[in-house]
């Protein structure tokens, strides 16, 4: 249902509940819809509705829940509305709303969610906005009093200041002065309305992915870095803890096949990471998607990436570090197709006398090791093992629960029982033609990748090979591999 809401909507003076959510409703939501006076329910939801809303909603005195989210209206939330004493649930979000945020009456226990996602709302620090500007009068004295405090200050330390500068002059020529080479650049603090602003208000047409425990935006800063926002889904409970744990783990860890956390933004009612924007997306959307295509070399490069950051983390680290969630959709590629490892919402720290611990946190079937599946069990053995079928589907497009494989095959079993002779029938078939003049030499290669890949995919956690050996083994094919 499309149109105007009609001025004749007042006529329904015996109307207690009213849903017209969901609808293409546009232009503003008419005054007269202020004489319902014993209206209870009232819900204008996912419309397009402008303009303002009418001072005449202060007139429905039997409002004990109002819904104007997901539409397009723009002024003020009239001061009025503070005489709706029954208002329990108020929601405005997703709207162009600028201006005070009422504290009085019913707005004294309505929820901060209830006003997200607005252009330029302020007022108390309960509602997750900025405090309102502060009027001409007080500015004033404020800088009055701003400007003695800086006046007294500026004479106390002027005579103290001349003389440290004079002390430092002295001792600069005796030795010549060094550059501190350990500073670090402090991070960028970027605010809650700079996402907003960054992601179009998270607008769908910035949805770049989403997961167990969010979904992630594009943005564009101010500064035009582009970005990428992973917004926590604060309904579910393991949000909270996946937040944390990313936080932990990303923000204190260093590699170039890594996610790289530019800063995050938290607050009671919204939690997001943001990261380095990686302009090719997954290596999942390059494996599955049409008109993307990855050839030998670039599938066993992005694969070297990934085993160089598990070798970061298993034993380049002070406490080594579990993924646990190891799949094609959590390695990213940035502009130069170099993959960066993403994604450590599930992930474990080791402590010092620390070989694996137990979760009940799982992650992708088709991934998880057996011992990891069956008890729980995580050790980087796991990883070893969630890496061996990644690189066994990166060489194979097959997923490991594809539907291809009946009764008990699987994947590991599908490409063990291929070599050596018949690895061609496992193999992409994008990436070899019978034209090829080096066809037998690159049979052999991707043959030596599919090896290392059931060593690591080993059903015994003991008989599976360490990521470093990995890399070595990968670097020797990729030599092998140039030299076709």
């Amino acid at each position: 249902m499309g149109g105007s809401l009609p001025p004749e909507v007042e006529n329904l003076k015996a109307a207690t509940k009213m849903d017209l959510s969901m609808n293409q409703f546009s232009n503003s939501i008419p005054r007269e819809i202020g004489g319902l006076q014993n209206l209870v329910n009232l819900s204008l939801r996912h419309n397009k509705l402008q303009g303002s809303i009418p001072d005449s909603m202060s007139n429905m005195v039997g409002l004990e829940i109002l819904d104007l989210s997901h539409n397009n209206i723009s002024g003020t939330i009239p001061r009025s509305f503070e005489k709706l004493q029954y208002l329990k649930y108020f929601n405005v979000s997703y709207n162009k709303l600028y201006g005070e945020i009422s504290s009085g009456g019913p707005f004294k226990n309505l929820s901060s969610q209830f006003f997200l996602f607005n252009e330029a709302l302020c007022g108390s620090p309960r509602f997750s906005v900025s405090p309102c500007p502060i009027s001409s009068k007080h500015r004033s004295n404020r800088k009055k009093i701003l400007l003695f405090l800086l006046l007294g200050i500026a004479l106390s330390f002027v005579p103290i200041t001349f003389v440290l500068v004079w002390i430092r002059y002295k001792k600069g020529k005796r030795a010549p002065q060094q550059t501190d080479s350990s500073s670090i650049k402090t991070r960028e603090r970027i605010s809650y309305y700079e996402l907003l602003q960054a992601t179009d208000a998270l607008s769908e047409s910035n949805l770049i992915g989403s997961g167990s425990f969010g979904s992630v935006y594009k943005g564009m800063l101010r500064s035009r870095t582009p970005i990428a926002v992973k917004v926590f889904n604060l309904q579910l409970e393991a949000a909270f803890k996946s937040f944390d744990t990313e936080c932990e783990i990303l923000c204190n860890l260093r590699h170039r096949n890594l996610t790289k956390v530019i800063t995050s933004c938290s607050n009671l009612d919204f939690k997001a990471l943001v990261l380095e924007y990686m302009p090719n997306g997954s290596l999942e959307k390059w494996l599955y998607s049409h008109n993307y295509f990855l050839d030998i070399m670039q599938r066993l490069n992005i694969m070297i990436d990934v085993a160089c950051a598990l070798e970061y983390l298993h034993h380049g680290c002070s406490s080594p570090v579990i993924h646990c969630d190891l799949k094609p959709s959590n390695v990213l590629l940035d502009d130069n197709m170099v993959a960066h490892l993403s994604d450590f919402g599930i992930s474990k720290l080791l402590g010092e006398d620390e070989s694996d611990l137990y979760t009940k946190t799982l992650a992708t079937l088709g991934y998880i090791a057996p011992e990891y599946g069956l008890d729980g069990l995580v050790s980087i053995k796991s990883d070893v093992y969630s890496y061996g079928i990644m690189l066994m589907e990166t060489f194979t497009r097959r997923k490991p629960n594809d539907e291809m494989f009946e009764g008990d095959l699987s994947l590991k079993q599908w490409v063990s029982y291929s070599l050596p002779e018949a690895i061609v029938h496992v193999i992409d078939a994008n990436l070899v033609t019978t034209q090829d003049n080096h066809l037998s030499k690159k049979l052999d290669c991707v043959a030596s990748i599919m090896k290392v890949a059931l060593d690591c995919g080993a059903e015994s956690a003991a008989r599976r090979i360490d990521m470093t050996d990995v890399v070595g083994m990968q670097k020797k094919i990729k030599i092998q591999l140039h030299a076709c």
